[in-house]
């Protein structure tokens, strides 16, 4: 049925789902792991019109690199201890500096994976609008089935 399944985290405790359903489901069906994690670029504010906008020193590039690298390796941490709970071996890997829906569509099709599974906050209407969701984005740009998890 699903022999490589790519699972995505942020960290959060609605992302932990995500990856302990995952990890149930490929270990019943023998399948690869991959969990991935993704962190954006420092936000930069280039102002508009005579605004002055804000240009971070490249030292606060470099504090702003190692906090993601940090954090991500923390997430990954995570979820390796939540597959290795139930004997599952997975591959980790932290994409920096992208958009994570395009990150997680883009990974699955570079590897081959032929299922997704992510979370979902749930958020409805005017909140699901304001806050957007890398989740819809990749059930709509996505060529792969996506199961998700609330």
């Amino acid at each position: 049925m699903y022999a490589n399944i790519l699972l995505s985290t942020d960290g959060s405790d609605v992302a932990r789902k995500g990856i302990e359903e995952g990890v149930a489901l490929a270990k019943a069906l023998s399948a690869k792991v991959t969990i991935i994690t993704v962190t954006e670029s420092l936000p930069v504010d280039y102002g508009s019109g005579h605004a002055g906008g804000w240009f971070p020193s490249q030292e606060e590039f470099d504090r702003f690199d190692a906090a993601k690298k940090e954090r991500a390796a923390k997430i990954l941490d995570e979820a390796r201890a939540i597959a290795a709970k139930v004997g599952m071996s997975a591959e980790l890997l932290h994409v920096p500096n992208a958009h994570p829906a395009t990150a997680i569509v883009d990974t699955a099709k570079s590897r081959g994976c032929d299922l997704i599974v992510m979370s979902s906050h749930g958020r409805r209407g005017f909140r699901k609008l304001l806050l957007g969701s890398q989740t819809s984005e990749v059930l709509v740009d996505g060529s792969v089935p996506v199961l998700v998890v609330h």
